[in-house]
């Protein structure tokens, strides 16, 4: 490797295992959230620069945060209106480490990217706005790959976040998690943007890997430090022991080259059992509590893939009827794909297959490219290799993911050489 491609690489590293520390320190300490993006983004392509002339420091986050800083700090102090924010940031910088007793923070919690989970996600913003700009802060994604994420068109995607940030100024919403009475009213935005979070992590909706192991493990340490917060919610400990239960399989689902390697093809004795064993205990223990919700569900069907000696063991018939009580609560077409899934590997791909159909024509899924790859996989299974090969075409047709991509031009050349 060149020493530029070594730079760019360590700059790349570096955003996907600082971006969300750095905009969140900034976020703190400016109290603006245009200026911290820009102002990260801008560290970063400093970086570049300067790295590849004065070589990679010691500690890059740190390097990036104080470039950062330094550069917000320039911009309000050309700015008259900043006045105010800018005795605030001197006032932080001087202060030393943060201290959240000092800022009417009195949830004891100063973890920076905690905090800013929590104010995207108050109540006065729409859940949509919240998961989207937690997911842009917090985890770097752009506005398209929001978009794409969302199955939304990017204009409508970068007007929500727009209007997200502004309610935010406007509203004068704090940037703090808030005290014990009044975390149950945001509980379910929060778990749902840990929850998006560790998706784009386990599976990118973009680039050319297929995870993003930093964002998975950022997802756990939050989901740890909520559960913590609050140990009597049985949907915080479900969310817990659901992402414990996929990251044990993390490592297992890529192959040497990066390919995807399937749930059925994986190597079970290279999981981690230490993680499944534990979301296994965390969900019997949130389970006893009597109050059901979709992660304690998700979590459960996780469980038997999790327990299942071989991929022959799973047992489909559970996992349908878990997707079946899912919906109750989460009434989606992609839970329906699921169950589609589950019920084709239970009773038969036909039986699948006629639930796919269903899907296809109420259109709801349009362009999401797991439609006519669930729909190509059942095909295949079924013995349909024709029908198979030209679901698999669609598919091609708007997967982002490369490793998902090489994936399906693999199925794709093996129905067309059976």
């Amino acid at each position: 490797m060149s020493p530029l491609d070594e730079v760019e690489e360590a700059v790349s590293a570096a955003f996907r295992e600082e971006w969300a520390q750095i905009v969140a320190t900034l976020i703190r300490v400016t109290g603006d959230w245009d200026l911290a993006e820009e102002c990260a983004q801008d560290a970063f392509a400093q970086a570049l620069e300067r790295w590849r002339r004065d070589g990679v420091p010691r500690r890059p986050g740190a390097w990036l945060t104080t470039t950062a800083r330094n550069r917000a700090l320039d911009v309000l102090r050309r700015e008259a209106a900043g006045a105010a924010k800018l005795r605030e940031a001197a006032m932080a910088r001087d202060e030393g480490p943060y201290d959240p007793d000092h800022d009417g923070d009195d949830s004891g919690v100063a973890d920076d990217r905690l905090r800013l989970i929590f104010t995207c996600c108050h109540p006065a913003l729409p859940v949509e706005a919240r998961v989207a700009l937690t997911l842009r802060t917090l985890a770097g994604l752009t506005t398209p790959e929001l978009a794409r994420a969302f199955l939304v068109p990017e204009a409508t995607m970068a007007q929500r976040l727009v209007r997200a940030k502004r309610k935010i100024r406007n509203a004068g919403i704090p940037y703090r998690v808030p005290p014990a009475h009044l975390l149950p009213e945001r509980t379910t935005g929060v778990l749902g943007v840990l929850y998006l979070l560790f998706n784009e992590g386990y599976t990118a909706s973009g680039g050319t890997d297929l995870i993003r192991a930093g964002l998975c493990a950022e997802a756990v340490r939050l989901a740890r430090l909520l559960a913590r917060l609050m140990p009597d919610e049985p949907e915080v400990t479900g969310l817990l022991a659901l992402l414990l239960l996929h990251d044990a399989r993390r490592e297992t689902r890529v192959d040497a080259a990066g390919d995807l390697v399937t749930l059925e093809d994986q190597d079970r004795t290279a999981w981690d059992r230490a993680e499944i064993d534990e979301g296994v205990a965390l969900l019997a223990g949130a389970l006893r509590r009597g109050r059901p919700g979709p992660y304690q569900i998700q979590a459960a069907v996780a469980a038997c893939h999790a327990t299942a000696a071989t991929a022959a063991d799973t047992d489909w018939a559970d996992i349908a009827g878990l997707y079946g009580e899912l919906q109750r609560f989460v009434p989606s077409a992609v839970v329906r794909l699921n169950r589609a899934v589950a019920v084709g590997m239970a009773e038969g791909a036909e039986a699948g297959l006629a639930l796919v159909a269903e899907l296809e024509a109420e259109g709801e899924l349009a362009g999401y490219h797991l439609l006519p790859a669930t729909r190509a996989d059942l095909l295949r299974r079924a013995g349909r290799l024709g029908e198979a090969a030209e679901a698999y075409g669609r598919a091609l047709e708007s997967v982002e993911n490369a490793a998902e991509r090489r994936f399906l031009e693999k199925r794709l050349a093996q129905c067309r050489s059976m």
